[in-house]
């Protein structure tokens, strides 16, 4: 486990939300700035990491209003690089960057850039459209330049299952935002409004397709709670209005309200196209892994990638060897963070150590856990065909089975000399 310095807390802490989100920082702010973000590296910090998707990114602050580090100014990304290049270590992580700033921040901080995301992008019939072959041949040339940027790949299908109730990405939409903006109470009485919706159905006659790239008539309703509803179960929302003979818009926002805000959608099933999966797995400058990390888990369950990887495209598509696999998966996500112990099976190595059953490896099924603080759920999937992970040469799991044992560490500045309880 490593730990960035995240740029919007460390901005809003020293400037305040409002000018952090309205201005430049001064001098006197960037300097206190960089002596905050030192002192965070000297504590463990990796490095730093930041949304960078401009005012219209579909990750949004709590308000509907855009994230700092969305809109702020390229000479303080510059400064904060500086940091890393006067340290000497450390490294960035970024999203929604352009290609020309994710070679500002390489070629500035010294550093190696994790970019996200290297992703297929498929049409409705599952065809792979040529935008991830571009980004392919940049980061080639980027690397062939000295910049050492590494596109961090989506290597799951890309699934999302949702409630109105808690949904918030169709932020990239103004007239969505507005209606998903507030407590489910008050989402409600939005959604019941004419002029909304009618300003949701025009945009959807323009543009069926929004947020991350959903055809809302192809969502599917996946649950319902409420009797009347449960013919719809399975159903898609064009299904729906057009047996109910109304607009698209209606049909769903008709449905979540009929069901009390609870009514599961389902994104539409589109398979991976394997072919161009395995140019875009096998770059030499792809890390496979775009888990979420703690993000959107009540609508997406990615950290499954790695079982995916090895069983979905290793095992039943042949993508690349077991061995290559292995190196991706391990080896090489340390080499660009700057783990240097770990990664590897050798000698005098820490016993980070995963023993599976290739043809039993599953990603299991999605469900909840209500394990947050204050009561709250995550979905989870828990893979099957595991047989013993181990860490730091301790059990942790036994056939699926938690032991109890915690004997992992807090990795500072990627090396187990500093590691630390």
């Amino acid at each position: 486990m490593l730990s960035y310095m995240p740029l919007n807390p460390l901005m809003m802490y020293v400037m305040g939300v409002e000018a952090a989100k309205s201005r430049p920082a001064s001098k006197a702010e960037m300097a206190e700035m960089r002596r905050l973000m030192a002192e965070g590296m000297a504590a463990g910090g990796c490095g730093w990491s930041a949304q960078l998707g401009g005012e219209n990114d579909v990750q949004r602050d709590y308000d509907g209003t855009s994230m700092i580090t969305n809109t702020m100014a390229e000479k303080d990304l510059v400064s904060f690089c500086h940091v890393l290049r006067d340290l000497g270590r450390g490294f960035i992580q970024c999203i929604g960057a352009t290609q020309k700033l994710t070679e500002t921040l390489a070629q500035e901080s010294g550093r190696p850039v994790l970019w996200n995301v290297l992703t297929v992008f498929t049409d409705q019939h599952g065809v792979a459209m040529p935008f991830y072959k571009d980004t392919m041949a940049w980061l080639d040339d980027a690397n062939a330049r000295g910049l050492r940027i590494l596109g961090q790949a989506l290597t799951t299908e890309n699934d999302f299952q949702f409630a109105f109730e808690d949904w918030n990405l169709f932020d990239t939409s103004p007239a969505w935002r507005d209606v998903t903006l507030g407590t489910p109470a008050e989402r409600a009485v939005k959604m019941r409004d004419p002029v909304r919706r009618a300003a949701l159905k025009e945009e959807f006659d323009a543009v069926p397709a929004v947020g991350v790239v959903f055809n809302l008539a192809d969502l599917i309703i996946g649950e319902v709670h409420a009797d009347a509803l449960r013919e719809f179960e399975g159903w898609t929302v064009g299904e729906v209005a057009a047996k109910l003979n109304k607009h698209p818009i209606d049909a769903l926002l008709d449905v979540v309200l009929e069901d009390d805000m609870k009514a599961l959608f389902v994104t539409s099933p589109r398979p991976l196209d394997m072919a161009a999966m395995k140019e875009m797995a096998n770059s030499p400058f792809a890390l496979p892994g775009v888990s979420d990390g703690g993000a959107h888990t009540k609508f997406i369950t990615l950290g499954r990638y790695p079982t995916e990887f090895l069983s979905l495209l290793v095992r039943d598509n042949d993508v690349m060897d077991l061995e290559q696999a292995h190196w991706r998966l391990s080896a090489y996500p340390a080499l660009a963070a700057g783990i240097r112990d770990r990664g590897w099976i050798r000698e005098g190595a820490p016993a980070d150590l995963v023993i599976y059953d290739l043809d039993a490896l599953n990603v299991g099924e999605v469900e909840k856990a209500w394990d947050y603080p204050a009561g709250a759920w995550r979905l989870i999937r828990k893979p099957e065909g595991y047989r013993h992970i181990m860490v730091n040469g301790e059990v942790t799991f036994r056939d699926n089975e938690c032991t109890g044992n915690t004997p992992g560490l807090l990795l500072r500045h990627g090396s187990a000399a500093n590691a630390s309880p």
